[in-house]
């Protein structure tokens, strides 16, 4: 896991709440809750194939001034081929291949791309069934399966095109903002009939093939955080300023709304207080009916259509629930003693009393956990700041939400594996990681590829979460492409292939037993459309893919320096 740390967590510091300021450690740890991680010197060694290095640090990750040094006010893109366009660029040689890396790299360094999981923080859609992960960013873990009575995921439901190869549907311009600024536009969300994104202080609703807008709704101030989950009625929840900041300051992530996607409507908006001052939330997650967030000054929870608080925090607490992880159960990650003594509680709970229903503590000492997945419950965290790139996991823990009891913990070396997790704050927020048929996906770090020069690759692996053990399936990303993980179709894992310089991505669906790969989609790979897509890394931007259509958008919305057109969604059909 050697990719550089996370975009800055799209929540403003959270001074004035009591909250201790952990010491220094390894990047993206040990810093105070929502501050902005430094990133890595960009490498020296030789050059990538693929964007991914060089993401400077953002001093307000809600409008914020770009800090010098890496030469960029803003992102750059080339014009996109819109639907029927006749193809162009390409080019072959290893000169070639070489100068498409550098430029590739230039761009990349331009490029301001959001969080993943991943808010990859991005994932896939269920449609409207259950409370399944729609996605914030590639990956985000999450269950998504249909379990036959054998306890077996049944098979999944996307369907396979006659003809994979697929076409631009829409884009969507990047909103408009001040020369040096980045505004967060984090959330998106797939319905039978709706592709939503946040834009600047707005959520629109989009026709899925057309990209025509069919709804707004309208906000006080940026989204912080979007819950990556629905309802089955396609009711959702997002987290968001009380109004617009300046460059210098931030109002808070404060206000709490459930939005219906069906209806464009804003069905409520709250708060919750600790004494008189508002809570900054971190996170926000739907289960059941409930809409749960949490903070460093505790967690709250609402009804989902009503708005009614359903708990709060309350002032003689000696615990806290720093966030929650939701879909199929209510978890919540709550922390217990001293700084110095921290211990985490990993509860399973009722999502209309708050009732413990199982609880795990892990070791004392480990100060940050993620929920990756709540059925089967996973949760990963980076123990003794062992993983050591800032990724935020070195191992992952299989626990039994039923009895509370830990089946077992898998060491997850990260000069090995590449998923990411910001446990720091936001809980939720894991990139490049599937969950399903009692099993735990993850990709490879990239390695040398046995093509042309500078080409890289790797592999999705899976582990046994009864056992620990790895199982043996391995599915390779091919010479060139690298694999990340979306989500589950029933017992199929949904994948995303990041392309070479000179080809499309593809999503494909790999079989939970077999494991053989299979092909539901490859993009154009002309120059115009390949360099918008590969600017979208599935690490950081929000990957939703449903029967034949992808959506992939950014979380973070700035200005260009080039007078050239930037891009906040691309959508892209295939069979079309």
């Amino acid at each position: 896991m050697t990719q550089p740390p996370p975009p800055p967590p799209n929540q403003p510091p959270q001074g004035g709440f009591g909250a201790p300021t952990p010491p220094q450690g390894q990047p993206g740890y040990g810093y105070p809750q929502g501050a902005p991680t430094p990133p890595p010197a960009p490498p020296q060694s030789q050059p990538q194939p693929q964007p991914g290095y060089g993401y400077p640090g953002q001093p307000n990750p809600y409008t914020v001034q770009q800090p010098g040094g890496y030469a960029y006010p803003g992102a750059s893109t080339v014009p996109m081929q819109t639907p029927g366009a006749p193809s162009g660029g390409g080019g072959g040689g290893k000169v070639n291949a070489q100068v498409a890396i550098i430029v590739a790299a230039v761009v990349a360094i331009a490029l301001i791309v959001g969080g993943g999981v991943w808010y990859s923080k991005s994932s896939g859609s269920d449609d409207g069934k259950n409370d399944t992960a729609s996605s914030n960013g590639g990956g985000g873990g999450g269950g998504g399966g249909d379990e036959g009575a054998d306890g077996k995921s049944s098979t999944g439901t996307e369907k396979v095109p006659s003809d994979p190869a697929s076409k631009v549907l829409f884009q969507v311009p990047t909103p408009k903002v001040e020369k040096d600024d980045s505004v967060v536009v984090e959330g998106s969300w797939l319905t039978d009939d709706v592709y939503a994104k946040s834009g600047i202080a707005e959520i629109v609703g989009y026709d899925r093939d057309k990209g025509t807008e069919k709804w707004t709704i309208p906000l006080s101030g940026p989204v912080c955080q979007a819950s990556r989950f629905k309802t089955e009625d396609n009711l959702t929840a997002v987290i968001f300023q009380p109004e617009m900041p300046d460059k210098n300051s931030s109002a808070g992530c404060s206000q709490v709304a459930a939005i219906n996607l069906d209806t464009g409507k804003k069905l409520w908006e709250e708060t919750a207080k600790t004494g008189d001052q508002p809570i900054r939330f971190d996170n926000v997650t739907v289960s059941g009916g409930t809409v749960a967030v949490g903070s460093t000054s505790g967690g709250a929870a609402f009804d989902i259509k009503s708005g009614k608080s359903l708990w709060a925090p309350k002032p003689a607490d000696t615990c806290y629930d720093a966030g929650y992880g939701g879909g199929p159960k209510l978890v919540a990650v709550r922390k217990c003693g001293p700084y110095d003594q921290r211990q985490l509680h990993i509860q399973t709970i009722d999502p209309k009393s708050g009732k413990v229903i199982s609880e795990y503590k892990m070791t004392e000492g480990i100060e940050y956990a993620s929920v990756v997945s709540t059925e089967p419950l996973v949760v990963a965290a980076d123990v003794g700041d062992s993983a050591g790139d800032g990724s935020g996991i070195s191992d992952f823990f299989s626990i039994d939400n039923k009895t509370g009891k830990l089946r077992n913990r898998i060491s997850a070396p990260g000069d090995t594996y590449a998923a990411e997790c910001d446990g720091i704050s936001r809980i939720e927020d894991c990139s490049g990681i599937a969950v399903g048929n009692d099993r735990l996906y993850l990709p490879t770090e990239e390695h040398d590829g046995s093509g042309e020069s500078y080409s890289r690759t790797n592999e999705i692996v899976s582990f046994d979460l009864a056992t620990g053990k790895q199982t043996g399936q391995r599915a390779d990303a091919g010479d060139g492409y690298t694999i990340t993980p979306l989500r589950m179709d029933g017992g199929n894992v949904i994948a995303y292939k990041r392309p070479p310089y000179d080809k499309g991505g593809q999503i494909v669906s790999i079989d939970g037993e077999s494991f053989k790969e299979t092909k539901l989609l490859e993009n154009p790979s002309t120059e115009s459309v390949q360099r918008v897509e590969t600017s979208m890394l599935p690490e950081y931007a929000e990957i939703l893919y449903s029967q034949g259509r992808l959506y992939m958008s950014d979380v973070y919305a700035s200005a260009s320096s080039s007078g050239e057109q930037d891009y906040l969604v691309i959508a892209f059909g295939a069979g079309v």
